[in-house]
């Protein structure tokens, strides 16, 4: 795998994972998280998480509902989180390797894009 940018990732599709091939190295998902803003990696490894603190519950609900759509259209799911009414959490990892594949590079970016309207609404 190369590092991408925020670009690429979102030009890609999510490939299914059923398990048996390795998770990214730490020094992998290090370099392609430069390429997306605000995300970070578990202490772990294993993990990218962002969070967004909204305007207002109506904006945070567009963003989960948004994330949801990325998600499905790539049929890569993350853990959404909503606390404190306007807080928003997604954290993303590769269930099926325990750890992280290009596929949370792709959606991360994907959901970027996504936010991009709503966050600047």
């Amino acid at each position: 795998m190369e590092i991408e940018t925020s670009e690429g990732l979102t030009a890609k599709k999510c490939k299914p994972c059923e398990g048996g091939v390795d998770p990214c190295s730490l020094d992998f998902s290090r370099s392609q998280l430069a390429a997306l803003e605000g995300w970070e990696l578990s202490e772990d490894g294993k993990m990218i998480s962002k969070r967004w603190k909204l305007k207002n519950f109506v904006q945070a609900m567009k963003l989960l509902n948004s994330a949801a759509e990325v998600a499905e259209g790539d049929q890569h799911h993350p853990d959404l989180h909503l606390t404190g009414y306007r807080q928003v959490q997604i954290d993303l990892t590769t269930h099926a390797i325990g750890g992280l594949s290009e596929n949370d590079f792709i959606v991360a970016a994907k959901i970027d894009a996504a936010a991009e309207n709503i966050v600047s609404a």
